[in-house]
């Protein structure tokens, strides 16, 4: 793919589009089917560079593979001694953490810069507190990471900050079950973005286990072994499909993704009432969502449980007919970039009068720009929300475009064919 992608400008977006599988639940089920005791055989799972980085990982740890089929270790992996890259998938890095420090080995863990500028000491601090040995290579409180073998005290009563990334959480309950001994997790402030840790516990009870909470304050898991489903299904990705949702609210419509629906268990399905909210007509079915459009109205709306799809709302604020404001997302902060500087910069660029807080975007739209130059930072929401400008009826270029394959290779292509 070019470094600069130009698209022309689009006046209609409709048709159908079959969903790559979702990174959060591919990566999980990756995770838990290689520590499960037996095979696991995985349909719909995600191929891009965040699940690459997580197979190429497990195998380093003793995990195999046969097509689509996980051959599980059944505990704690085998390999005692590893150095492993992990890019920038925090779905891949947070939970590994967690796990290798209840494998008894040496293991060194890094990955790009940005992945070095990820904060990661409250698992850390977490995870040393049961009696984990965890250094930092670098800064402290970042990534790289050295860990060592710890005595492990199941025992006691973790706790784990929830305001920064949901991912600690996830981490934690996916790896004290290796410790053999129920433990228990108190959360510490706000816990952000919940319907994510609703995937994890999900994907946990597929593999045997069944996670007990009281509220979103604490959380109490069984030591045991994890245990193969035998067949284990991914559906589409609810975030990826907020582009081509927002695609069809912005270009009249219909646009129907298939692959996920009213039966998923992605917090980001939840994007359908942002685009109910400003005007669309949205059809839900148990594996579908289709969206009609029209005028677009402004919101104002906390969306701190759909972080990524929240994206895909800002960019649909240029074509409100008026302000519109997304709170609560202050994790945009932490993400692959600053989210909420990138998206700040990248609309003012566009038109729009933006107004930037510490966890708030508000979006004044403006005439908008044509032929603007979009840069992405290395993050593939960025490529693709901002990809939707050009049903603007204006050329845009998007910068670096092949930095959707983190999570969607096909993206473009795939936008292209409901286009005209």
């Amino acid at each position: 793919m070019a470094e600069v992608l130009e698209l022309k400008p689009a006046r209609r977006a409709a048709g159908t589009v079959r969903l790559p599988g979702s990174k959060s639940i591919s990566n999980r089920v990756l995770l838990l089917a290689a520590l499960a005791g037996g095979d696991t055989e995985v349909t719909g799972l995600l191929d891009a560079e965040d699940t690459l980085v997580m197979r190429k990982a497990l195998s380093a740890l003793g995990t195999s593979f046969t097509r689509e089929t996980v051959h599980g270790v059944g505990g704690p992996f085998p390999v005692k001694r590893a150095e492993l890259f992990l890019g920038n998938a925090g779905t891949a890095f947070r939970p590994l953490t967690a796990v290798l420090a209840m494998c008894g080995g040496e293991y060194r863990l890094a990955g790009v810069p940005r992945m070095h500028e990820r904060p990661i000491g409250d698992l850390v601090e977490a995870l040393r507190s049961m009696g984990a040995r965890i250094d930092y290579a670098g800064k402290p409180g970042f990534p790289p990471l050295l860990i060592h073998p710890g005595r492990i005290d199941a025992e006691h009563r973790v706790k784990v900050k929830g305001d920064v990334s949901s991912q600690f959480l996830s981490a934690l309950l996916m790896a004290l079950p290796l410790t053999g001994r129920t433990a228990r997790i108190d959360v510490v402030g706000e816990l952000i973005s919940k319907p994510y840790v609703e995937i994890t516990l999900n994907v946990m009870r597929r593999f045997g286990l069944e996670a007990r909470r009281d509220g979103w304050k604490s959380f109490e898991v069984q030591g045991h072994t994890y245990v193969s489903p035998g067949k284990v299904f991914v559906e589409g990705d609810a975030s990826s499909a907020s582009y081509f949702l927002a695609a069809g609210a912005l270009g009249g419509g219909p646009v129907r993704v298939e692959g996920v629906g009213g039966s998923s268990i992605q917090g980001d399905v939840r994007f359908v009432e942002v685009l109910e909210k400003m005007g669309a007509e949205v059809s839900l079915g148990e594996n579908f969502i289709e969206v009609k459009g029209g005028r677009l109205r402004p919101i104002d709306l906390d969306l701190n449980h759909i972080p990524d799809a929240a994206m895909t709302a800002a960019v649909l604020a240029l074509f409100a007919g008026g302000p519109s404001t997304i709170r609560n997302i202050g994790s945009w902060r932490v993400k692959e970039t600053d989210r909420i500087a990138a998206m700040a910069k990248e609309l003012r660029k566009l038109g729009a009068d933006v107004e930037e807080g510490r966890d708030y975007l508000k979006v004044i739209p403006g005439e908008l720009k044509s032929n603007v130059a979009i840069d992405t930072y290395d993050d593939h929401r960025m490529a693709m929300s901002f990809s939707l400008v050009a049903l603007g009826g204006v050329p845009v270029r998007i910068n670096n475009p092949q930095c959707v394959a983190k999570t969607f290779p096909d993206y473009f292509a795939a936008l292209r064919s409901i286009l005209s």
